[in-house]
């Protein structure tokens, strides 16, 4: 029992919970004698008191579990629960009986009116008591919806809320005080009923007042995050990484598609969590969809950053996530994968991994002093003007515009791809920042690593490799881009995959000659020395003991440079991306829209349906499948709405304009999970980054509450601007007796 003057405390806290109406897809059985009964989910609308426990398998009354204090013998609704669900239903309906048939006077219609009067602020007798006026009311809502739209404005921004010194003599109060000054003085009425002109004990504007009103914000946008759901498939994207005070946080993101047939990823939670073990992680993520009524039965697809206790096959967290739901496909990160593949093949080729060795030394070299990256733009400021002049570059809006050598990334290829094609474009201006540092350098150090990156950058060897990187690199560069858009599809995907392969082998069989005599023109232009390719090519120091071979230069740059590269790359690509993939990808390829249809195959969309969605569809459901497949066939196939079709995506969303997904509703359920399989893992790496931007070195003390509720504003926050400030309002009414009347 709860202290006298809590119990009302804890009674709203459970009202503003509501009753837990669960809808299972079915629930537990029982045997009554030769038949079996069970709780039905359509009892709710009848009788919303209700409130299912499924440990007990019981019912209970809501409001009389929480008002009731009669004697033992009434204590099946409150106390035991009720499971006799034989009596439930026709004249004798217990739930009936114990409503009274005066329902205002029985004892459960007096805790009904109980429930409804602790659930309105307005009847509280502390409120009732006050006196008040519709000019009071509204004066207080104003001053609230001040700091409401100043907590939404700094947390759409990342801000700091407070600052070192808030009190009245101060010049910078923090960010939230100093923006509701600034809206002080751009509104006469906010002037004259906030800050120092606001009642004590209504100012709205202390820290608690601040987290109360952004943790409500928050849980406004997952609870539209939960709308947008509704009663869809869900996949579930989770990562992890430290924080600016050292400590692990495990980000949440749920991929689905919306009522528009548009594929969403939602930034759902972030969660400190102690340790990383499987079980645990399993644990904090359950507790969260679970909070918001997000059942794990309804999962569809999970993907993690590859650590083994992500994806383990045994202890997992996929495989204890596939044993309460064998749908919860694992599908590992596309990106990432592409990401591996790069990765193997660049350090598989000695001559490829030595290259970088020296390219990330030229790039450090030159970046690691200020004076030398301002003569780096200098000079390549001159070679623009100079350019531009004679006519090798044309003028435009954001062309030629300044930039600079850029640090390669070591876990970000695409970094690696700008830092190589910036190489190529600032050549001249990196050779000449070079030549003037080892003509004026303060030491002989400096000018001696000066040398060693010139001669290495003005080797043919050197610029050969910098050439094939930056084709190679430019191919893959776009399947990386493609890859991280949260509104891939996983057929686009490997559609992607498949014409990248396409393209790599393209260049390695007719690619050579154009390529060779791209490198020929760059080193004429630039004063590069070119051997002569007919010449025998001598390894190691050239002397006759260390030849093993008699070759040519061109034939030592074709194939054990240029081919091996490029078969080391189709090597990684068709290992991590094979050609008959997990057999779920290649049966969904049956519904891609490509090319007029040109993969359809009714046998192999009703085998999808059946062996690996056997929860979202019966058995008559998937004879009913296949004939509206017949039906599909020669109606939406030859639709000239539904023609040059790119992805499944947009299939989905024609479907929907169409209004045919009413009539083909199996066929537009099938796509929506086939679209729920995630691509990659991209968006929860967007999510630390906005982290870093939220919780930095001045902010790293804040609470996770407080951190979570942040980082749902920062990155959703057109979800954020939807929320309407008057509903935020009789929420924080709602959730606790307030000093000042707010309706």
């Amino acid at each position: 029992m709860y202290d006298v003057n809590q119990q009302d405390e804890v009674r709203r806290a459970y009202i503003n919970m509501g009753p837990f109406h669960l809808e299972l897809k079915e629930y537990k059985r029982t045997h009554d004698g030769k038949q079996y009964r069970s709780f039905q989910y359509s009892w709710f609308s009848k009788f919303p008191w209700l409130q299912y426990s499924v440990v007990k398998d019981k019912v209970f009354s809501f409001p009389c579990f929480l008002f009731d204090n009669r004697s033992t013998r009434f204590h099946v609704f409150t106390v035991d629960g009720f499971d006799n669900w034989k009596r439930v239903g026709g004249n004798q309906c217990v739930f009936s009986d114990h409503e009274g048939k005066n329902k205002s006077y029985s004892p459960h219609g007096v805790n009904v009116q109980k429930w409804k009067q602790l659930e309105d602020p307005s009847q509280h007798i502390d409120n009732v008591m006050r006196v008040r006026s519709s000019q009071q009311v509204s004066d207080n809502r104003l001053r609230l919806k001040t700091s409401i739209e100043t907590v939404r404005w700094l947390a759409k921004q990342a801000c700091a809320f407070r600052g070192h010194d808030k009190s009245g003599s101060s010049s910078n109060r923090g960010n939230f005080l100093e923006m509701v000054k600034f809206l002080a003085t751009m509104n006469e009425d906010i002037h004259r009923f906030c800050l120092d002109n606001a009642p004590g004990n209504s100012k709205y504007t202390s820290p608690d007042i601040q987290k109360e009103i952004l943790k409500i914000l928050a849980d406004e946008e997952r609870k539209k995050i939960r709308e947008e759901i509704g009663s869809g498939k869900f996949c579930m994207l989770v990562d992890e990484a430290l924080d600016e005070s050292n400590q692990e946080q495990m980000a949440i993101i749920l991929r689905f598609v919306d009522c528009h047939g548009i594929i969403r990823e939602r930034f759902f939670d972030v969660v400190g969590v102690r340790d990383t073990t499987a079980l645990t992680l399993k644990e904090n993520i359950t507790s969260i969809l679970t909070r918001y009524d997000l059942q794990i039965e309804n999962m569809r697809g999970q993907g993690y950053d590859g650590a083994s206790n992500m994806r383990g096959a045994w202890n997992g967290l996929q495989a204890l996530f596939l044993n309460e739901c064998p749908s919860a496909y694992y599908v590992h990160c596309f990106a990432h994968r592409l990401q591996l593949a790069l990765v193997a093949a660049s350090k598989d080729v000695h001559d490829v991994w030595l290259f970088f060795s020296k390219l990330n030394s030229v790039v450090n070299f030159v970046n690691v002093s200020p004076k030398r990256h301002s003569e780096l733009r200098s000079a390549r400021e001159d070679e623009i003007i100079d350019r531009l002049a004679s006519g090798q570059l044309e003028s435009g809006t954001g062309t030629n515009q300044m930039c600079s050598l850029t640090r390669p990334g070591a876990t970000r290829w695409s970094s690696q791809y700008f830092t190589v094609s910036k190489v190529i474009d600032m050549f001249d201006s990196t050779c000449k920042v070079l030549e003037n540092t080892m003509q004026s350098g303060l030491n002989n150090n400096i000018r001696g690593e000066a040398k060693g990156a010139l001669q290495a950058l003005k080797s043919f060897e050197f610029v050969f490799i910098l050439h094939l990187m930056n084709e190679v690199m430019g191919i893959t560069h776009i399947l990386c881009q493609k890859l991280q858009s949260k509104s891939q599809d996983i057929l686009n995907a490997l559609n992607l995959v498949a014409s990248t392969k396409m393209l790599l082998q393209e260049l390695r069989q007719e690619g050579w000659d154009n390529f060779l005599k791209n490198v020929f023109s760059f080193c004429k232009e630039h004063g590069i020395y070119i051997p002569d390719m007919d010449a025998c090519y001598l390894e190691g120091t050239g002397r006759s003991c260390q030849q093993q071979n008699v070759i040519t230069v061109e034939q030592h740059y074709h194939v054990d440079i240029f081919n091996v590269v490029l078969d080391f790359q189709l090597m990684e690509l068709g290992s991590r991306f094979p050609d008959q993939t997990l057999e779920l990808l290649s049966l969904s390829s049956s519904l891609d829209p490509t090319n007029h249809f040109e993969s359809f195959n009714i046998d192999d969309i009703c085998n999808l349906a059946q062996r690996f969605y056997p929860l979202d569809f019966t058995e008559k459901e998937l004879g009913t499948l296949k004939r509206q497949l017949q039906h599909f066939k020669y109606d939406v196939l030859v639709h000239p709405k539904f023609q040059n079709l790119s992805s499944l995506s947009e299939l989905c969303r024609r479907l929907i304009e169409t209004r045919k997904s009413e009539i083909f509703f199996l066929i537009d359920r099938l796509i929506r999970l086939v679209l729920t399989l995630l691509i990659s893992t991209a968006t929860t790496e967007r999510a630390f980054l906005a982290m870093k931007l939220v919780k930095t070195s001045l902010r790293n003390k804040m609470d996770d509450d407080f951190l979570s509720s942040c980082m749902v504003i920062y990155i959703e926050r057109e979800l954020a601007d939807s929320i309407d400030s008057e509903s935020i309002i009789d929420i924080f009414y709602s959730l606790k007796s307030r000093n000042a009347p707010l309706r």
